[in-house]
């Protein structure tokens, strides 16, 4: 990996956090990063920097100060002056201690009550996680165009109101912890939905444990904060099984229960056991139960859990409607009730909002292809490949695609496509 790519992702987003915090001004803090990394791409090749993440930062800081002066208002926006040395009273009380991640303190800021909740996450996301506009836009499944007036919008606000960019204390908390959640939960998405845990985002996944264990601690009578830090710890669990030898992604219900790890899976089961015990039952705890309800299985003999899944999805949609939701139930209801039935739930669903989430094509092509609709399962497939999938999902689609388009030739099939002993 490029020393530029591996700052970006390891340090970015302290970098626009400790921006924001100085210039008071989110456009500048973006604008003033994406220059320097820009800078970086042109010099670091001929004259590598000794602390990458420090010549971003002095580079971006540099750069935001001659935005500041070009627009005339250097004086609103300049960065407070140096504060004496703290106290330790003062050491006791300070942001630092209240949230110890720069990057989760920034992920509160941003989700303020004046900024509009469908922002909030999205917004996050941008300045904080480094997600492009085009994969926000789709994790949110509205179009680019939408999504980049959605953070226009935002950003605005903040300016506008004149938000703090400092920490809120813990009373403010409550108000802003679904946001922030919701925000933990989509960069967890991203990075969980690469298998081999190579693509831009993988590093959120490790990330997200330490992040979660600091708000488990911050807020430990919060039974959503405390089932999302489980979640995590069950979802991670399983990646030494989420790729198979040939490099391709394995579908949970054919993972080695025995390669999970277990160590995971029981700091998950006691985070899960302690939000339970504070009987406030909310969505991330039944998403907590859904993962936990695999670690039943203790090996390949033992039968996927189908039945307690399907429940699970079914009072799951009681909280809200959500396609993502439908989309995984369509999955356990095809092991219950059949692909037909599976398949004509899938589309009742809003087609042309999830044409861009490759995850509906390869459930749909998958079905299809089980109810013997062999033409449109390859387009379903085909398409799937088209978005673009990481590494190991790729591999498994095409593997998957070639079975379906050659089941007659099998002997043809390539050595990736079988399993050790030869069979597909």
């Amino acid at each position: 990996m490029a020393p530029l790519d591996q700052t970006f992702r390891e340090a970015g987003g302290r970098i626009v956090a400790a921006l924001a915090a100085a210039f008071r001004d989110l456009d500048i803090a973006e604008d003033a990063f994406a220059e320097a990394c820009a800078k970086a791409a042109e010099v670091w090749p001929t004259a590598p920097p000794l602390d990458p993440a420090a010549w971003l930062y002095a580079t971006a800081r540099r750069r935001a100060l001659d935005m500041i002066r070009k627009r005339s208002v250097r004086r609103r926006l300049a960065p407070d002056a140096p504060e004496p040395e703290p106290s330790i009273e003062a050491q006791l009380a300070s942001d630092t201690r209240l949230i110890p991640d720069e990057r989760l303190r920034l992920i509160f800021v941003c989700c303020h009550p004046a900024v509009a909740p469908e922002a909030r996450a999205a917004l996050t996301l941008r300045l904080v996680c480094g997600l492009s506009v085009a994969e926000i836009a789709r994790a949110f499944l509205v179009s680019e165009p939408a999504m980049f007036q959605r953070l226009t919008r935002a950003k605005r606000k903040i300016a506008q109101a004149g938000v703090s960019f400092e920490v809120p204390g813990p009373q403010a908390w409550p108000e802003r912890i679904d946001a922030v959640l919701s925000t933990l939960e989509i960069a967890y998405a991203r990075a969980h939905e690469d298998a081999a845990g190579l693509g831009a985002h993988a590093g959120y996944a490790r990330e997200m444990l330490g992040l979660t264990a600091v708000l488990a601690d911050l807020l430990p009578d919060e039974p959503e904060a405390l089932a999302f830090a489980a979640l995590v710890r069950f979802a991670e669990a399983r990646r030494p099984a989420r790729v198979d030898t040939g490099g391709a992604m394995v579908p949970l219900d054919q993972q080695d229960p025995e390669l999970w790890n277990r160590a995971l899976i029981a700091e998950g089961d006691a985070l899960l056991r302690r939000a339970a015990k504070l009987n406030r039952p909310g969505p991330r705890q039944l998403r907590s139960a859904l993962h936990a309800a695999w670690f039943r299985r203790r090996s390949l003999t033992e039968p996927p859990p189908w039945s307690a899944i399907l429940a699970l999805y079914d009072m799951l949609l009681t909280w809200r409607e959500d396609p993502f939701v439908r989309l995984n139930r369509a999955v356990a209801l095809a092991e219950i009730a059949g692909p037909a039935t599976a398949l004509a739930e899938l589309e009742t669903l809003d087609a042309a909002r999830l044409a861009d989430f490759q995850p509906f094509h390869a459930v749909r092509a998958s079905l299809l292809a089980r109810l013997g609709r062999r033409d449109e399962a390859l387009l379903a497939y085909d398409r799937a490949l088209a978005l673009g999938p990481a590494e190991a999902e790729r591999r498994w689609l095409i593997c998957r695609r070639m079975e379906l388009r050659e089941s007659h030739h099998s002997a043809d099939l390539p050595g990736e496509c079988r399993g050790p002993d030869g069979k597909l």
